[in-house]
């Protein structure tokens, strides 16, 4: 049964509209024009909406209300191959209020190839096919829908996120973040009795401007000298470097706990004239000094000043505090909008920055020579992939005639190398993935036997490793030995179809998040409906990105490089190939929310949850479809794999 909609429904069905993209972009007048040109259809629950039977179909609906779902009508020789906007080749799909359907049809002028049935009451306004032709040629932001839904729907959640962050951003920029959420260099002590030239050698050697004076049995500050004090009160009466600090330090002392904020320590550096307070714990022990540079940090905190941070740390407590500052770089970018490939981009050059400045550091203290070994990054870091949550996956190549030799002092340089990282909030392996470990300790020649190994045998275990290792990257080093490897892996996985297949048939044991019906199919943890992003999202992206790449002789190393040439050699569609990356980056981008909240939550209860599941009750309606589209954009893929690699 259909309508048109009433004059009094008129402007309750504009405002309804302009909650949802793209309507929300749209000017006024073309909102009133879908409305006007619009009839009201209502379908009972199990009643057809839309079958192929129906011929092609004669207009686009818009759902107000209801929920309708559709199954495919059969696996025909193109199914999985069709527009982004269908559901051809998938188990189920869903469509909920603020939906438009179906859209590839629609464009296409012809039949939809799935059955599309009310799952509730379901009401829809339906635009006939001529007037959404018309309002496309004089509405970009429509036309645009139409053609690039899930970038569409991406840059309205960023819009959404922006707003969303300006309160944040304010607080921040008010210094309202408690001193134990921020990243403060870790504090260095000395008792009353110890001499000036001892305490100042001591300031001296860990580049601080200031030492705190505590007691030896407690930890409670007792007072403090800094730089500043330094020509007053030594200098100029001449005293003698063997005078206990006790007796020039400041005091009485002013001191603050780690749940006042940045803005209480402002003010009393203000009120007091000083440049640096001690925080304490709830015990009265003094953890940490906030100094002036801080505070002024948390405003001019830039991709510059913290690559430059990083390179001049003198140590690995200087490379702790970068880390955070990563993190809280991460935070402000996503905040402002910034695109998950980016992001992760930035985070992961960061990390390479961070990395390599602790490889040099600790190659100078066990005398390796990086001109004849290169670390490597795999998985994420070897992708460029990096989120905020991840582990390490890293290993070493290197020449030498007489590896087991070698090896012993190799593998406790990286030993080190990997307790730092962990110090720096980059936990160990599980899967003791990370260069300390034996087999990540090869010569290239080594790592070539068990690529070859793995290619040839594919069982399971070689399965998973290729495709953790196949990821992998020079990241600093004798970058010249990685070469080989690359290019054998490149030549091996085009010439062996078996080692292929076995990779499809692998990824497919890996489903998306999504019930037969269509609907995301979460899982219960405690009063939260979840789904794990990573396992059940970004990973069968990753899967089928490197499956593509190793059948095309693909060696571009990230996910979105790696559709868009192997799109290319498959003759693939522009619009097609952008889908698969898009679905890509909402994944991606709403892991990074995810994580950043997880840090956040961590640094106070330590929640001890999956940093990549996803409340998806907790979920505005733009982020919500948006996760459903990716999944269904992951579940093509899968059926593409299905079709190209049968059995």
């Amino acid at each position: 049964m259909t309508t048109s909609p009433s004059h009094n429904l008129l402007s309750q069905l504009r405002t309804e509209l302009t909650a949802f993209a793209p309507f929300a972009q749209m000017a006024a007048e073309h909102v009133e024009r879908f409305v006007l040109l619009s009839t009201q259809c209502y379908f009972e629950p199990g009643e057809t909406v839309l079958a192929p039977a129906q011929g092609v179909v004669q207009a686009l609906l818009y759902i107000r209300r209801g929920r309708v779902s559709g199954q495919p009508a059969g696996d025909g020789a193109d199914a999985g191959r069709g527009s982004p906007d269908d559901a051809r080749g998938e188990a189920g799909f869903e469509f909920e209020a603020g939906d438009l359907l179906p859209i590839g049809a629609a464009l296409g002028a012809r039949a939809v190839t799935s059955t599309y049935t009310a799952q509730a009451d379901t009401f829809c306004l339906a635009l006939p096919l001529a007037a959404m032709q018309a309002l496309a040629q004089d509405s970009a932001p429509f036309a645009d829908f139409l053609n690039h839904r899930i970038q569409q729907l991406l840059d309205e959640s960023r819009r959404a996120l922006q707003a969303s962050f300006t309160a944040q951003s304010l607080a921040a920029q008010s210094l309202e973040t408690r001193l134990r959420d921020l990243s403060l260099r870790p504090v260095s002590t000395v008792p009353p009795e110890t001499p000036l030239a001892q305490a100042l050698q001591a300031m001296h050697d860990l580049h601080i401007g200031s030492m705190l004076v505590a007691d030896p049995a407690s930890g409670v500050a007792l007072g403090i000298l800094t730089r500043h004090d330094v020509l007053g009160r030594i200098t100029l009466p001449m005293l003698p470097l063997n005078t206990p600090i006790g007796e020039v330090m400041s005091q009485p002392l002013q001191a603050l706990s780690l749940d006042d904020t940045a803005q209480d320590a402002a003010l009393l550096m203000s009120r007091h004239g000083i440049r640096h307070v001690p925080v304490a714990d709830d015990t009265g022990r003094a953890v940490a000094i906030v100094s002036e540079r801080d505070l002024f940090a948390l405003q001019r905190l830039s991709l510059k000043q913290l690559s430059t941070a990083i390179r001049a740390a003198p140590d690995l407590d200087g490379l702790v505090q970068c880390a955070g500052n990563i993190r809280r770089f991460a935070h402000t970018l996503l905040g402002q909008g910034v695109m998950a490939r980016q992001l992760t981009q930035l985070i992961s050059h960061l990390n390479d920055v961070l990395t390599e400045r602790l490889v040099a550091l600790k190659a100078a203290e066990h005398g390796v020579d990086m001109a004849k070994v290169c670390w490597l990054s795999f998985g994420s870091e070897g992708r460029n992939e990096q989120t905020i949550s991840t582990d390490q996956d890293n290993g070493i190549v290197f020449a030498n005639e007489q590896p087991d030799t070698e090896r012993p002092r190799l593998l406790a340089f990286a030993r080190d190398i990997n307790e730092a990282l962990d110090r720096c909030g980059y936990p160990l392996c599980k899967g003791n993935i990370m260069a300390s470990n034996p087999a990540c300790c090869l010569t290239t020649q080594e790592w070539l036997q068990r690529f070859e190994r793995w290619i040839d045998k594919g069982g399971p275990e070689d399965l998973l490793n290729a495709s953790i290792y196949f990821d992998f990257r020079a990241l600093t080093g004798a970058e010249d030995l990685v070469e080989p490897m690359r290019a054998y892996v490149t030549a091996a996985a085009m010439q062996n179809a078996r080692f292929r297949k076995q990779l499809a048939t692998n990824l497919l044991r890996r489903r998306p998040a999504l019930s037969w019906t269509g609907g995301i199919d979460t899982e219960t943890r405690g009063s939260r409906e979840v789904i794990d992003l990573k396992a059940r999202g970004t990973a069968i992206y990753v899967d089928v990105a490197r499956l593509h790449a190793l059948a095309h002789g693909v060696q571009a190393n990230s996910t979105r490089e790696r559709f868009e040439a192997a799109a290319k050699a498959m003759k693939v569609s522009t619009r097609q190939a952008e889908a698969w990356s898009d679905g890509f980056e909402v994944l991606q981008m709403l892991r990074l929310r995810v994580q950043l909240d997880h840090h956040r939550r961590e640094a106070v209860d330590s929640d001890p949850d999956n940093p990549n599941l996803i409340d998806v009750e907790a979920l505005n309606d733009i982020d919500r479809r948006l996760l459903k589209e990716s999944l269904r954009v992951a579940q093509r893929l899968q059926k593409r794999v299905e079709m190209d690699y049968p059995g």
